[in-house]
């Protein structure tokens, strides 16, 4: 089982893959012995990565689609009691409903919610930072299920190009630059190859869709990005620059969103 930690003072993150190209996440308080999983899809998988020690004290769905829900019964049977937080009711054995700016608490970790309606319109996204009192400032994490993936976004399923622009470019783009996101899939050379045909002239996509090839061929995943790299790479993060706002031909930023869009669900590799 391939999986990749993060390890920043006393919060910590383990990806574990799942049905193929999905992630699921285990966020690591390594003072408290606590961790929280996001989107338990394939539960005893998970159950089985987390290290001796620790507790499971509660999940985290980002949204109610099958391949991020569709194991939380399972969880919820395998760890009677534990708290499912997530925005949508539609969310297989959820008993915590959260809304935009609510902290749940994990040991001496914070995660604040937010709400990205647009791929579903309950969708939420977790901002995670430490709260350890005296210690150095820790990079903190987001995890984005379907809405922001390294390089692209969500489907707009259930939302409008309005929704999506202002949960990456107003609620995403606010977080710190240095904010680690991990995202729900592994899409990054499909995305990043869109980008670069969009924005031939961008060097930082250009050299970021060779290095995720050569990550990929080494059997390698390319999560987390940051939220610096997104602005700097993701097209649906850069619908006001010049080059984009000429090849959709429109001075608005949401119209650009949209054109985009279309792009990448018709695009082909």
């Amino acid at each position: 089982m391939l999986k990749s930690f993060v390890r920043k003072m006393s919060m910590r993150v383990n990806f574990v893959p799942a049905l193929g190209d999905n992630l699921m996440y285990l966020i690591y308080d390594e003072t408290a012995k606590e961790v929280a999983a996001v989107d338990p899809v394939e539960p005893e998988k998970l159950a089985k990565a987390i290290e001796p020690g620790y507790k499971l004290v509660s999940a985290l769905t980002t949204h109610h689609h099958m391949d991020h829900s569709g194991g939380n019964e399972k969880l919820a049977s395998m760890y009677p009691g534990i708290p499912l937080y997530g925005g949508d009711d539609r969310i297989p054995a959820l008993s915590h409903k959260v809304k935009h700016d609510d902290v749940i608490k994990i040991g001496n970790l914070s995660v604040r919610c937010l709400f990205t309606p647009c791929h579903t319109t309950g969708h939420i996204c977790y901002f995670v930072h430490s709260n350890s009192a005296g210690s150095a400032p820790l990079p903190p994490a987001v995890f984005t299920g379907d809405t922001l993936f390294i390089g692209g976004c969500g489907r707009f399923f259930e939302g409008t190009a309005e929704q999506m622009h202002h949960a990456l470019n107003v609620v995403l783009a606010g977080l710190p630059d240095e904010t680690l996101v991990f995202c729900g899939h592994e899409y990054s050379i499909q995305n990043l190859s869109f980008g670069h045909k969009v924005e031939p002239k961008n060097e930082h996509t250009a050299k970021k869709l060779q290095w995720a090839k050569q990550m990929r061929e080494q059997g390698k995943y390319t999560v987390p990005s940051t939220i610096a790299e997104e602005k700097l790479t993701n097209p649906f993060m850069r619908v006001m620059q010049p080059d984009l706002r000429s090849l959709t031909k429109t001075n608005d930023d949401i119209n650009c969103m949209q054109l985009v869009r279309e792009m990448k669900d018709k695009f082909k590799m």
